[in-house]
């Protein structure tokens, strides 16, 4: 047997290449002997979601393995952060609930998951209090690194996320978002006027080399991973422009990363230069125009709006719609006000 393994950001991938004098064997005890911490429930999940498939096919739970298959498990990735997480009771905007997910509005300031220097204050900590420690996948004895959490937006990043509350809606919305049948659309303010107005960048995004806190783009796909973001204008006002951008890939920080790549940096997006003036006029009035703006929005200007997928259980396709946050809509109207007032700044 033969395995590899790829990491997509929240999604593990492994590939199984059985032996060629293998004998036949029901799958779920072939990989519960060759696979470390995998439980025979989560590849029971796995099977019956579809997120283990053989030879590119969905099987049932009874498949005999035969020599020269390949098995290929996508299973949600929790890396041991090394922390015991408490829940916490924190506010939370649901959207939507029920007995296998929930969907959450999550504020500007927020961290999704604990880790080195947020032990505290984050999305996890909030949901263990809300749902309960006894009903949250991702559990091994007390500890509880990143329950429910299939997707991640950035902490200054505003909108809708979806938690499963089973293993097996755990599993199942993994396997939709490493197959890019996820519905994510993102609002976002950008310095100038993109060019075209709608596009596409497909530029492979990864840690920033000289700045580990930052990610770079990698035209010629030398690092990093591949990453697709389609952009389309939805109101110009000369200065800054108002974009929706659609993802078919979930990197780290990819907005952010091609959006800067292309000379157009989220309005505000002080590690991605965004909160310096890109665009306008060397008039003192424009410049205090623009400061008043920055303390307005204290963030980057990027806002999840739109999130669709197929419900884990009912097959249903849901769809939720996010209101622009006031900081941003704040911001907007002014951009609005201005443009209309100065034509000539």
């Amino acid at each position: 047997m033969t395995e590899m393994e790829e990491q997509d950001d929240l999604i593990k991938r492994l590939e199984v290449r059985v032996d060629p004098k293998q004998q036949p064997m029901r799958i779920d005890k072939f990989l519960l002997d060759r696979t470390e911490k995998i439980s025979r429930n989560k590849i029971q999940n796995g099977i019956n979601s579809g997120a283990i498939t053989v030879n590119g096919e969905q099987i049932k739970s009874n498949y005999k393995v035969r020599p020269h298959d390949l098995i290929v498990l996508l299973a949600p990735r929790h890396p041991d952060v090394g922390l015991h997480v408490q829940g916490e009771d924190i506010p939370l905007d649901v959207v939507y609930e029920d007995a296998d997910l929930m969907v959450i509005d999550k504020p500007a300031g927020m961290v999704v998951h604990p880790g080195i220097g947020n032990h505290s204050g984050t999305l996890v900590n909030a949901l263990i209090h809300h749902m309960g420690n006894d009903t949250l996948p991702i559990k091994e004895g007390n500890r509880m690194d990143r329950p429910g959490i299939v997707h991640r937006i950035d902490k200054d990043t505003t909108g809708l996320m979806v938690v499963a509350k089973t293993d097996y809606a755990m599993t199942h919305l993994a396997k939709q978002f490493y197959d890019h049948t996820v519905e994510r659309e993102y609002h976002a303010l950008v310095w100038g006027s993109p060019d075209p107005a709608d596009g596409t960048v497909d530029m492979h995004v990864g840690r920033h080399q000289r700045y580990r806190m930052m990610q770079d783009v990698y035209p010629d796909g030398d690092h990093g991973k591949h990453a697709i973001t389609h952009y389309r204008t939805l109101q110009s006002y000369y200065y800054v422009t108002l974009i929706a951008c659609n993802l078919e890939t979930g990197r780290t920080h990819q907005i952010r990363a091609h959006m800067k790549a292309i000379g157009h940096p989220l309005f505000q997006d002080e590690r991605y230069g965004g909160n310096q003036i890109r665009k306008g006029t060397v008039y003192s009035k424009y410049k205090q125009f623009v400061q008043n703006c920055f303390l307005l929005l204290s963030r980057q200007a990027l806002h999840a709006a739109v999130l669709g997928f197929e419900h884990p259980t009912t097959g249903e396709r849901l769809r939720f719609q996010s209101d622009m946050p006031a900081d941003m809509q704040a911001v907007i109207e002014k951009w609005e006000h201005y443009v209309r007032y100065n034509p000539s700044a």
